[in-house]
Formats: structure tokens, C-alpha cells, sequence
């Protein structure tokens, strides 16, 4: 689905998502953003708004089985609360290309003397 033909809000910018303030950057890495989508329930999942209307928390009842909000049609692949995780931003930091040699200069030797 492209951009035009997607009817969602994308709550990213520049491979990132600048409103949760823990959120790693995919600019990079092999791990691609993807757009919000709406779930079999009807529910919108990606779009950091976590409110829908159809979602079974807003329509909760004795009879709402707990189990309807359980699996993958539930998380999305790129806005997820996991993302944020230490563990999760360095699996998306180790897939990114070095950004040059820190502590080096091509007419100084910084290491002169350390050793």
C-alpha cells in the first residue's frame, strides 16, 4: 500500500517516532518503518494514538473475552512500546554502518603516548 492509498496517519518522521522520547532511529538499519494498519477487530494499530473506537477496551463488558486483545494483529512491526527498550535499540544500532573512527584526526595521533 503506498502513502497516497493509505487512509493512516504515520506517526513517524525520518525513519524515527520523535514523540516517544526513548524511540530508537531506523535511519540506517535494515528494519524498514511501516505504516499503521487496522487490525481484524477494526482496531488502528501503529498510529500512537492507542485509542479506536472499535478497540474492545472502549467497549468493555462482561461478556468482551480478554483473549480477543491477545496476538500479533495487536503489535506493530516498527511503533511498538518495544522499540524503546535498551535491548531492542542496540539490536537496530548494531545494523547500522559505522559512522567513521571516533578519536581520530589524519595529522594527529591521539593515541601518542597511551600506550
Amino acid at each position: 500500500m503506498s502513502k497516497k492509498d493509505n487512509p493512516l496517519k504515520e506517526p513517524y518522521l525520518e525513519e524515527t517516532m520523535p514523540h516517544q522520547i526513548n524511540s530508537p532511529s531506523f535511519k540506517g538499519s535494515k528494519v524498514k518503518m511501516q505504516p499503521p494498519f487496522i487490525n481484524e477487530q477494526g482496531v488502528v494499530i501503529g498510529d500512537s494514538l492507542y485509542n479506536s473506537e472499535e478497540s474492545p477496551l472502549n467497549n468493555w463488558s462482561e461478556e468482551v473475552d480478554p483473549e480477543v486483545m491477545a496476538g500479533d494483529q495487536w503489535v506493530h512491526p516498527t511503533n511498538d512500546i518495544g522499540w524503546n527498550s535498551t535491548e531492542n535499540r542496540e539490536l537496530i544500532e548494531k545494523q547500522k554502518k559505522p559512522q567513521g573512527v571516533p578519536f581520530t584526526h589524519p595529522d594527529k595521533d591521539v593515541s601518542y603516548g597511551r600506550d
